[in-house]
Formats: structure tokens, C-alpha cells, sequence
């Protein structure tokens, strides 16, 4: 009994010990002027960091900030993830990877995708704050989106970008940063950021070290331009990158920050280290010799926060006299804007963002959202007069290493779902219960078959329709570290699809005959499918299409919706068609500088129906340097299918006295057209897009001959070789 009474009187001492603790942290924060909302951001964040010693200034410039106890301060982690959906945090809605939301040439579209993506982080982080929680991947301040050029084949990343063009990169990445921060006249919902600044494209296995040497003219026209326009759109954030451009890594890099960003462009966010990027000052770049040194030089430079650990080195480094600590306050302040534009240290019912509840969490109406943009972003690459299929057909075979696969999904920098579609399964949802379907793998994703003995493809021989599902994943490309299949840390030196599933795509080719063998293919990069093309009746490019990839390739497969995807990036015959891959010039890069012949242009994709287009009508024939004009095209549908088309405007200077793109895409709407419906589409030429960057890198508008493009695709004869109509085109001049 005095054992138990013993025990008693302890647990009594440690509960009442508990709650004195308890008490005693307990904050009333009206002592605290940084609580007071009736001040301004700037004297509120003067206060706080008048009440912080040097050592928890320079926490607080880290991504993992701890909390502040006796100021009532929880902490917080930076670091959060929304690439194409909430990602490495709970459940939500996976969407299709941002490669597979350029291919839908729709930002009003992708708006709605990324105000879905704000709308489950709020919900996320408010239950998480109600339940203690103040981990990684649970914070508001996500890092993206890639607004990178994908200038190369071969970068395993590429996947996270829009593709190629500058243009497209622009207007999509505006909306998804609008989107993710939303439109209170107060607080952020969340806060985007734009990355990688800048010129940043591989090779992922020298990305800590390489130097991108790049042209001004390269810089202005084709690298620089997206992360300006979501710097004009309020972008939060600009996240530096690893390497170097020109000889300075990109987070030391005087000229890009503080040049660029900060006097030119006017951005007033704040800079985020990539991550680790710092200890490459030390270790990769060797430009100082000491975390102390990377840490002084990063704060001058002005790199408010630090992904890593360098900055535990800071007030090392300010003791040492290597940085002083009004500059490191400076960075602070700049840092703090961010917590207090999303209203983190006001009172709850202030923000209305605080309402939103985890209901919104993958529901059903950001599954039907997913499932539309995964829809519109398939791009149907070959049709022989095969698709649609009926979905009452006697028996269907589905085989191929990604029939079953949930990886090609997913693409990289992804959230979990509970509830995620493969192929397989939309296709069996979809079939009639009166038709048979079979599945075997066949082969795997990249190695040979170990049996000899091949069971699955003669299936194809007495099946009406036969599905191939093959291509690509995340094993094979993505980043550095991630990709585990892949021996060039994810990028795809090999522009080839593996060996494996060509021949059984061959085998199962010549088992079906006359029968229908459609190819339906992952991936977040271009490949070589020239024997695909040649072998499959039908081939369809689906991306890593999110948690509805499933559904959505049976809605395409079976008629329920047309393809309107195209392809926001150039497929080229041979990976010998690009210059080397660590070469950054863009000569010979893109449609617009290339000039060999490619597998699949950029802008192009077919779809069920026919649009007719009228002739292109001017506003004008001769303008002023100082005035635009206007194009106006009429849109029919002259097929049997309502359909989305995607309306490219390109621009070409027939004439300019240095070297310009082949023609350069100015604007693009995407439309919904029912059958026999027409619509007219009014699109302005400004004085902006008539400009060219020179080789100094400086914007020139010269008098001349221009042409203009509109149409269903980019204007190359290539596009009418696989199946798309010619581009309507009109000559103006500007005097």
C-alpha cells in the first residue's frame, strides 16, 4: 500500500508541476506590440526583432524556425510543398504534374487548379495548428512554381515546369501564383514562390557545382522572362538556384538579386536559398572557405532565408565582424513581412482564410477538377481512325508496365490520395458489363523478361482492342536523389524508351492484326517514339495525370471527351538534333530555333473533330511603333464531336538585323466549341511582341514586315504531316 502511495504522490507532483509550467508560459500578448493590429506591419516587426537576441535572429532566417516560448512564437518550417496539388503532407487532391497542366494551354483552368491547392493548405494547416502541430510540409509557404524553361530533353526536372516557352510559362505560372495567394485585400492565403532563379535546367548531377554560361541575349529573351512576370503578378517568393549563371552561384549572385530582381524589376518579397545551396559556397562553388563566410555572404547578397543549416553560423559570422547585425535585422524584417502578410501573429477571426475547413480536402469537386485538367491535358499524338472506341466491344486486353502502375500517376513532388485511378481501373469503369477484359504487365518499366516465355501479347490476337500502357516514370526521371532506376541522378541522357517495351510493343503489334493496339503513354519529358508511332494504331501522351489519370484516359479512350492537349514542349527526332546538354545557348533549341525537322512540333495535338478557321481579318495593315492592331478569326466546329480547341497566335519579323525566333507564340485561348458552333476570337498585337531582344540583351523594335499565325498548332509544315490543317497567316507592316 505504501508502495501505491508513493507512486500516487509522484504522479500528483508531476501533474501539478505541469500545470505551473503551464501557467507560468502562458502569454499575454497584449504586452507585446507585435501582436497589436492596430499598428503598422513595420512597427509591429521592429518590436519583435527588438526582442530577439542575435542567436534567435538568425534561427528565424531558417527554414526549420523554432518556436520563441516566452514570446508566445510557435514555431514554423518554411519549407511546404503544392507543385500540382498539397504535397508530402496529408491527404488532398493530386493533380496532373504541372508538364501535364502546360499541355492544356489554359490558365483560366489552371487558376482554378492552384485556388483548389490554397483552398486544402489553408485546411491542412488551420487542423494542424488546432491539433499542436507545427511541422515540415505543414507551414503556408509553398516553393513553387517552377517557372524554369525547359530547354532540354534530357533535364529530369522538366517535368515540374511548363515547358518550353517563355510565353506560356508566363501566363500559366501568373495564374498559379494568383491562384495559391489569393485575392484578400489583407492577407496572403498562402505565399508562392518562383524558382529557380535563374537559368536553371541541369545537369542535375552537377547542379551543386556547374556553371551555366549563357548570352544576354539568351538571358532576356528566353531565361529571365517568367520570373518577371511573376514578379509584376506579386509573387511572394523567388527561390535561388544551386548553380552558377556566369561565373557566380545563383543565391551570391549580385547581379541577378540585387541588379534584377530587387533595382530593375522591383520585387519587395523575399529570396529563399535553395536547399543546402548555401554549404555549396563552401563545398561545390569554393568561392569561401568557411559555413561562417557562406553564411556573411548570403546575408549581403540578400538571401533572407536559409533552406539548410548555414545560417547557425550567422551570428558566428556577425561576431566575427564578417556581417553586421543591422544588415541581418534588415534581412529579418524583410523575412518577417511574409508571417505577418498571412496573418500569422493576428487574431484568428481576422482572417477569413482561418475558416476554411479540412471538408475541402480532396473532395468531390477537386476530384472532378482533377480529373478535367487531367482530361485536357492528354495529347493525342497519332489517330489511324481507331479512337474513340465503343465501350460495349465483346473483349478488351490491357497490358504494359504501367497499366497497374500508381508511380506514373504521381510524377514528382507529390501529395497522397486514398482513392487514386490507374488505368486499369478507368478502364474498367468504363466497359460495359456485357465486355470482357484481360490484363497482363507483359513486360516491365526498364528490364528485360526474365521468362522467355511470352503469355500476354498473343491476348491482342483475340482481343478487339488491345491498350499498351508504357512509357516513363518517376524511377527513371526526376531529381537528383530521387529518381532510383535512373544512373544519371534523373536526367534522361538516354532519349530512348527502353528497349524491353518497344519489342513488346512489337510482339503484341503483330499478334492483333488489323485488330486496334493503342499506345497510351507516360512521362513527364519528351522521348523517342518513333517505333511507337509506327507500331500503335493510336497513340496518346497522358503525363503523370494525378489521382483521375484513370477516369480521364477512359473519358478520352471511349468518346466521353475529345483530346484537346498539345504538346508544350518539341519532341525531337534524335537527341543528336540538340546541341550538348550542358550548353545553355538556345541556337538549335525549341521551335523557336530549331531548324531540323522534329518527331512532334511544339502546339501540336489532334483531336475527334474538325475546326475550320476564316481568313485572319486585320484592324490595320500599317501600324505606328507606338500602336497595336488587332487580329480577328472566326472558329467553327465542323465535326461530329463537341470539343475543346486550343487558338495558338504566332508572330514572326520577316526581317530583323540580328537573329530572332523562327516565329515566337503571343498569345493562345483555349475554347469549348459545340458541333457546327463558331466563335469569333479578337487577339491584339502590341508593340511588346513586335520587339526583339539583340545580342547585347537589349529590346528592339525595328520597322518591317510581320506575319501572323492562327491556328490550331505552331506553323510548321510538320504539323500538316501528322494530321493538322494549315495555320491561317497575314502580312502587316509596322513603319
Amino acid at each position: 500500500m505504501k508502495k501505491y502511495r508513493q507512486l500516487f504522490a509522484i504522479m500528483l507532483m508531476l501533474f501539478l508541476t505541469a500545470i505551473m509550467h503551464a501557467q507560468q508560459t502562458k502569454i499575454d500578448k497584449s504586452e507585446f506590440d507585435f501582436y497589436d493590429t492596430d499598428l503598422s506591419m513595420d512597427e509591429r516587426i521592429d518590436d519583435l526583432i527588438s526582442r530577439l537576441t542575435l542567436e534567435e535572429k538568425a534561427q528565424q532566417m531558417l527554414n526549420a524556425s523554432p518556436a520563441i516560448e516566452r514570446l508566445g512564437i510557435p514555431a514554423y518550417d518554411w519549407w511546404n510543398e503544392a507543385l500540382h496539388g498539397l504535397g508530402r503532407s496529408g491527404v488532398a487532391t493530386v493533380f496532373p504534374q504541372a508538364i501535364g497542366m502546360g499541355a492544356t494551354f489554359d490558365d483560366d483552368l489552371i487558376l482554378k487548379v492552384s485556388t483548389a491547392i490554397s483552398d486544402e493548405a489553408r485546411a491542412n494547416f488551420n487542423n494542424a495548428v488546432k491539433h499542436g502541430y507545427h511541422r515540415k510540409y505543414g507551414g503556408l509557404t509553398f516553393w513553387t512554381p517552377n517557372v524554369n524553361i525547359f530547354r532540354d530533353p534530357r533535364w529530369g526536372r522538366g517535368q515540374e515546369t511548363y515547358g518550353e516557352d517563355p510565353y506560356l510559362t508566363s501566363k500559366l505560372g501568373e495564374a498559379f501564383v494568383k491562384g495559391l495567394q489569393g485575392d484578400n485585400d489583407k492577407y496572403l492565403k498562402t505565399a508562392a514562390a518562383a524558382k529557380h532563379y535563374a537559368v536553371h535546367s541541369g545537369p542535375e548531377k552537377l547542379r551543386h557545382e556547374f556553371n551555366a554560361d549563357v548570352s544576354e541575349k539568351d538571358l532576356w529573351e528566353t531565361y529571365l522572362p517568367a520570373f518577371k512576370t511573376l514578379v509584376d503578378a506579386n509573387v511572394e517568393t523567388i527561390m535561388c538556384a544551386y548553380n552558377s549563371t556566369n561565373g557566380e552561384p545563383c543565391c551570391a549572385n549580385n547581379r541577378l538579386i540585387n541588379d534584377i530582381l530587387r533595382d530593375k524589376w522591383g520585387f519587395n518579397g523575399h529570396v529563399v536559398s535553395d536547399c543546402w545551396a548555401l554549404q555549396d559556397f563552401v563545398s561545390g562553388h569554393d568561392i569561401v572557405e568557411s559555413p561562417e563566410a557562406a553564411a556573411a555572404l548570403a546575408v549581403e547578397v540578400g538571401i533572407e532565408l536559409n533552406c539548410g543549416d548555414t545560417y547557425n553560423f550567422l551570428a558566428k559570422a556577425v561576431e566575427d565582424g564578417l556581417v553586421s547585425e543591422e544588415l541581418v535585422d534588415k534581412r529579418l524584417h524583410k523575412l518577417l513581412e511574409t508571417r505577418f502578410k498571412l496573418g500569422l501573429f493576428d487574431p484568428e477571426e481576422s482572417n477569413p482564410y482561418n475558416k476554411i475547413g479540412v471538408e475541402v480536402m480532396n473532395s468531390d469537386e477537386h476530384r472532378a477538377l482533377a480529373r478535367e485538367t487531367a482530361r485536357k491535358s492528354i495529347v493525342l499524338l497519332k489517330n489511324d481512325g481507331v479512337l474513340p472506341l465503343k465501350n460495349n466491344l465483346s473483349k478488351y486486353f490491357i497490358t504494359g508496365p504501367n497499366a497497374t502502375n500508381i508511380e506514373v500517376l504521381l510524377g514528382n513532388y507529390h501529395g497522397v490520395n486514398p482513392d487514386m485511378v490507374t488505368v486499369l481501373e478507368g478502364i474498367a469503369k468504363a466497359i460495359k458489363p456485357e465486355s470482357q477484359l484481360q490484363y497482363r504487365m507483359g513486360t516491365r518499366l526498364n528490364l528485360p523478361n526474365e521468362n522467355p516465355q511470352d503469355w500476354a501479347s498473343p491476348n491482342a490476337g483475340n482481343s478487339d482492342a488491345t491498350f499498351v500502357v508504357m512509357g516513363i516514370s518517376g524511377l527513371l526521371e526526376g531529381e537528383e536523389g530521387e529518381s532510383i532506376a535512373s544512373p544519371t541522378f534523373g536526367d534522361r541522357m538516354d532519349y530512348n524508351l527502353p528497349q524491353n517495351q518497344i519489342d513488346y510493343l512489337q510482339k503484341v503489334s503483330e499478334a492483333a492484326e488489323d485488330r486496334p493496339v493503342v499506345a497510351i503513354v507516360t512521362g513527364g519529358s519528351p522521348m523517342n517514339l518513333t517505333e511507337v508511332h509506327k507500331l500503335a494504331d493510336a497513340v496518346l501522351l497522358v503525363w503523370y495525370p494525378g489521382e483521375e489519370g484513370g477516369n480521364a484516359v477512359a473519358d478520352i479512350i471511349f468518346g466521353k471527351n475529345s483530346p484537346s492537349g498539345r504538346l508544350p514542349i518539341t519532341f525531337p527526332m534524335t537527341i543528336e538534333d540538340l546541341p550538348a546538354y550542358e550548353d545553355y545557348t538556345m541556337e538549335g533549341r525549341t521551335y523557336k530555333y530549331m531548324d531540323v525537322v522534329p518527331m512532334y512540333p511544339f502546339g501540336y495535338g489532334l483531336s475527334y473533330t474538325d475546326f475550320e478557321y476564316s481568313e485572319i481579318k486585320l484592324s490595320k495593315d500599317k501600324i505606328k511603333k507606338k500602336e497595336s492592331v488587332e487580329a480577328r478569326i472566326s472558329v467553327t466546329n465542323t465535326g461530329d464531336f463537341e470539343a475543346d480547341e486550343v487558338v495558338q497566335v504566332y508572330l514572326k519579323d520577316v526581317k530583323a538585323s540580328s537573329r530572332v525566333p523562327n516565329f515566337e507564340l503571343v498569345a493562345f485561348k483555349n475554347i469549348h466549341l459545340k458541333r457546327g458552333e463558331s466563335k469569333e476570337l479578337t487577339f491584339e498585337i502590341t508593340p511588346e511582341m513586335l520587339s526583339f531582344i539583340d545580342d547585347n540583351g537589349k529590346e528592339k523594335l525595328e520597322k518591317g514586315a510581320f506575319e501572323i499565325y492562327i491556328g490550331g498548332s505552331s506553323p510548321l509544315k510538320r504539323n500538316e504531316e501528322l494530321g493538322k490543317k494549315a495555320l491561317k497567316k497575314i502580312q502587316f507592316q509596322l513603319k
